[in-house]
């Protein structure tokens, strides 16, 4: 049953894989969503109006992730964030988001797999999403590592102030914005800092790309504004007025983000700061 499992695993990503590639390409050939129309008329955030942010009570569960915390924290997934299904999670990121239906199902069926659980029927805790070198890992940009926090469910404050505020880049309008070079030297001098202060400390390909495409979420759906991002990482809150950046018709595929991530962990270094450090 095992050796099933793993073949249907593996034609199901081929097909999600291909699917991706096809709304990829039907992304550039369609009109994009209009301003102010992104999140579906039937969805919360819709208008630009979202639900009224109520903040974790005693007892609530929330997981490593701040944009699923916010929309617990919204009431777009259940306040408790406690027995949610893994296909209600895929249609609310959806919906709230506006990443690609194949990013929607990939995501979610990854968690279902790793909590060995089926995506089809089973259910989860937000803070079980936490599991440790699963979708959490060391070296967040949000969050210290869980063998000095346990805690994955909320955010390291100090740890957030010091990603905005490497800020270089400006907004249309003027205000300041994240950009590529920014996350990838935050990645770089959190990596070096985390493996320092924590002995337990792990790091291989796939958790630093992890790391990378849980950073990019930034400047695709947040376009990197710093206005946006303060209350997302340190409330867990939508900012008034928000909508996702992507306004593309099918929504933000793998193969868009993932040359997004692909950027930002290409111009990680940690032997410069190694090296600068040992200078000063």
């Amino acid at each position: 049953m095992g050796f099933l499992s793993k073949v249907t695993g593996h034609f199901i990503n081929l097909f999600v894989f291909a699917w991706d590639f096809g709304l990829f390409i039907l992304n550039i050939l369609t009109p994009s969503h209009k301003s102010g129309h992104v999140v579906p008329a039937h969805a919360p955030g819709h208008g630009l109006t979202w639900p009224e942010y109520i903040p974790p009570k005693d007892g609530d569960s929330r997981s490593a992730c701040p944009m699923l915390n916010a929309m617990a924290n919204h009431g777009i997934l259940p306040h408790d964030g406690k027995n949610i299904t893994f296909k209600d999670l895929n249609a609310k990121i959806r919906q709230t988001f506006n990443f690609a239906p194949t990013f929607c199902f990939f995501v979610p069926k990854f968690a279902a797999d790793f909590l060995d659980r089926s995506y089809w029927s089973g259910h989860f805790d937000l803070a079980e999403l936490s599991l440790h070198n699963a979708i959490e890992h060391d070296g967040s940009l949000t969050r210290q590592d869980a063998a000095l926090v346990p805690d994955q469910g909320k955010p390291d404050l100090e740890l957030v102030r010091e990603l905005l505020e490497t800020a270089t880049g400006t907004m249309p309008d003027g205000s300041p914005r994240l950009t590529i070079p920014d996350l990838s030297r935050a990645l770089s001098k959190r990596r070096v800092d985390a493996r320092k202060t924590n002995k337990d400390y792990t790091e291989d390909f796939f958790h630093n790309f992890f790391g990378s495409s849980n950073s990019s979420t930034m400047l695709t759906l947040f376009a990197g504004s710093i206005a946006d991002l303060t209350p997302m990482l340190t409330e867990e809150r939508f900012s008034e007025n928000w909508e996702p950046r992507v306004r593309s018709r099918f929504g933000l595929t793998m193969a868009k983000f993932n040359g997004t991530v692909i950027r930002v962990e290409r111009g990680v270094d940690t032997k410069s700061i190694v090296q600068a450090e040992g200078e000063a």
